[in-house]
């Protein structure tokens, strides 16, 4: 691998270690937190700086997304096996889609990575060696963002866009609390503290999320500016 980019463990080693031209920029945070939002807009940003973007994030492999949609619905899925899924779907796509996009220049946007996958599996009692060691192909991303929100904001928004809360993102398999209005805020609160404790370990640079989308976006394209300079971004406006 290049002096660039660099893995959190072995990586790929079928791969040929190439110096690639792309970028890499990850959006964090759990659900409710704004990132589809803030990616939609920075994917317009860039793509009008004259860039090529790749508009990626979990669950999205040809692979095994449909399968993971799958094995959630019954709510009946182990731990393991949940992990495992979404570890699958994310090497599909680092092979097949992120890495050849960065090889041909183009700025990779993933609405999440190993970061979300990492602080549920926390949640849930995984060794955190283990998951370490399971997530050593990733590549390490040129930046970061994580957007931070309450979980008490996390349930409001929810609620007005769904009216009812997700089986999964309350933790209900975790078995916090009789209902999913207390088992939600019991879970978020475990995810919240895990995604802080990855904000120092991995160099998050983290945005209030509760901000308004306008104020949030700006910050994120001076994010972005710094980290792709040189590759034909205008100065952050």
């Amino acid at each position: 691998m290049s002096d660039r980019w660099s893995y959190y463990g072995k990586g790929l080693p079928y791969l040929p270690q190439e110096d690639w031209p792309g970028w890499l920029v990850v959006m964090e945070g759990a659900d409710g937190a704004g990132r589809s939002t803030q990616n939609g807009l920075l994917k317009e940003w860039i793509e009008q700086q004259g860039l090529p973007v790749l508009d990626t994030g979990l669950k999205r492999s040809t692979l095994v997304s449909k399968e993971i949609t799958k094995a959630k619905a019954g709510n009946l899925l182990g731990r393991t096996t949940l992990s495992l899924l979404y570890t699958t779907d994310l090497a599909d796509q680092l092979e097949n889609q992120m890495i050849p996009a960065l090889r041909a220049g183009y700025v990779v946007l993933a609405d999440r990575y190993i970061f979300t996958m990492m602080a549920r599996d926390l949640a849930r009692g995984a060794s955190r060696s283990w998951l370490e060691q399971l997530f050593g192909f990733a590549l390490k991303p040129d930046l970061v963002i994580y957007l931070r929100t309450s979980p008490e904001e996390r349930l409001h928004r929810a609620l007005d866009k769904h009216e009812t809360l997700d089986f999964w993102e309350s933790g209900m398999d975790l078995g916090l609390a009789a209902d999913r209005y207390t088992s939600f805020l019991k879970y978020q609160a475990l995810l919240q503290d895990h995604y802080e404790r990855m904000a120092s370990q991995y160099g998050f640079a983290t945005l209030d999320g509760s901000d308004s989308p306008h104020q949030i976006h700006h910050h994120v394209r001076e994010l972005a500016t710094r980290t792709l300079k040189g590759g034909g971004l205008v100065a952050a406006t």
